[in-house]
């Protein structure tokens, strides 16, 4: 066999610190490491609902791979995955390329989950890229301009989002901190201006802290959104949505944020999945395949009490890092390393200054929360650019 050829799928936090780690690991001439990726450029999830509400500009929430991959040890590659043929070891992509593989990392990201509710893949955005929140932050901005020409169109200055959950919360957060703004710059009334953040579930940010969820809720309620929980939403319409309790809320702008699915490419594939995530082994294995790992949104991990860790960023970048450990010692003959997660806590930001979080029994509000919350941004953008990537990104 000649050199081994590891295929990595997706420059998400566990494709991309899969990759860095190999390339820290490996020299040149141990392994052909090839990464795939949609865009010359990995973003910053957590970071996606600032642009989306026009408190940050899109480039912010961006990382050019030029800029961290070494050109001598890893061949990047721009295109989109079409498919992947697990007997014949091999990739196809959209342009009809193909790859083949003799380890496999699938690293491809997320889709929204819509829970089978009629009609959100077509008439609701949803913050999952770059130029979706691109997207959202022109629309928010023309639904005010089109206020000024129909000011009877209520409509279009009522914004619902869907989920009151990580996304759902920081989004609310920063759009918060946004309208004000908006309405001085298009002479609008802020009294005249409605955010409905509309939750399922009988509470926001379920399995946190209940005093924690209170404080955010005031903080959001301050800033003027108004929340419905345990509230489902039926349905919805180029209009706005249909609650199941028969209220309906007329809008032109509803932004989903209640969760998400693994890609479907992995399901297409054939491998065994809940929900498009695969259930991996302690080796981040995809059953049935000894060659084939999987990290971030695709994966599936469960917890001693056998439940579902929640796919965050900070798990993905530990899946990566210690898979690229264990495709080193693969290729060496070495023996790998069991993957089991270290929570370091959870943070969530509610805007400017603001935040929420949870280290081990600590409780952490307000600006400590947010100070918090940038240090982390800070040891991530450290990680995988260096100090120059940090003091280039950061938001003081």
């Amino acid at each position: 066999m000649g050199t081994p050829k590891i295929l990595i799928l997706g420059a998400g936090y566990g494709g991309l610190l899969t990759t860095l780690q190999l390339q820290k690991k490996l020299n040149y001439n141990e392994a052909e490491i090839t990464l795939v990726n949609k865009h010359n450029y990995h973003y910053i999830t957590t970071w996606l609902h600032e642009p989306a509400a026009g408190t940050a500009p899109a480039d912010h929430a961006r990382v050019s791979l030029d800029g961290i991959l070494n050109k001598d040890k890893v061949n990047f590659v721009k295109g989109t995955v079409q498919a992947i043929q697990s007997e014949e070891q091999t990739v196809t992509l959209d342009n009809g390329e193909v790859l083949p593989y003799d380890y496999l990392v699938i690293g491809l990201g997320s889709e929204p989950e819509t829970f089978g509710i009629e009609g959100l893949k077509e008439h609701a955005f949803s913050i999952r890229s770059i130029n979706a929140v691109r997207n959202i932050r022109e629309h928010i901005e023309y639904m005010f301009s089109k206020f000024k020409n129909e000011p009877d169109r209520m409509d279009y200055l009522t914004f619902v989002v869907g989920g009151a959950g990580f996304t759902g919360i920081e989004f609310c957060g920063e759009l918060g901190d946004r309208l004000p703004e908006l309405c001085r710059e298009f002479d609008v009334d802020p009294e005249l201006v409605k955010v409905y953040c509309i939750e399922a579930a009988p509470t926001a940010l379920p399995g946190f802290d209940p005093e924690l969820i209170q404080y955010a809720i005031n903080v959001l309620e301050r800033k003027g959104i108004v929340f419905k929980i345990g509230t489902p939403i039926k349905q919805c319409t180029p209009d706005g949505v249909l609650l199941n309790t028969g209220e309906e809320i007329k809008s032109k702008t509803v932004i989903w944020a209640a969760g998400v699915r693994g890609n479907s490419i992995v399901e297409k594939a054939g491998f065994e999945v809940m929900r498009g995530r695969v259930k991996v082994d302690e080796y981040l294995r995809a059953p049935g395949h000894e060659n084939v790992f999987v990290v971030g949104d695709c994966a599936l991990i469960f917890n001693e009490e056998g439940r579902p860790y929640p796919p965050t960023a900070q798990i993905a970048v530990q899946e990566g890092e210690t898979l690229g450990e264990n495709l080193a010692a693969l290729i060496r003959g070495d023996l790998p390393q069991k993957f089991i997660p270290h929570l370091q806590g959870t943070l969530a930001s509610l805007g400017k200054g603001e935040g929420i979080g949870q280290v081990g029994s600590k409780k952490l509000f307000g600006s400590t929360a947010a100070m918090m919350k940038k240090a982390s941004d800070l040891r991530y953008l450290y990680k995988i650019g260096g100090v120059g990537l940090a003091l280039k990104k950061v938001k003081l």
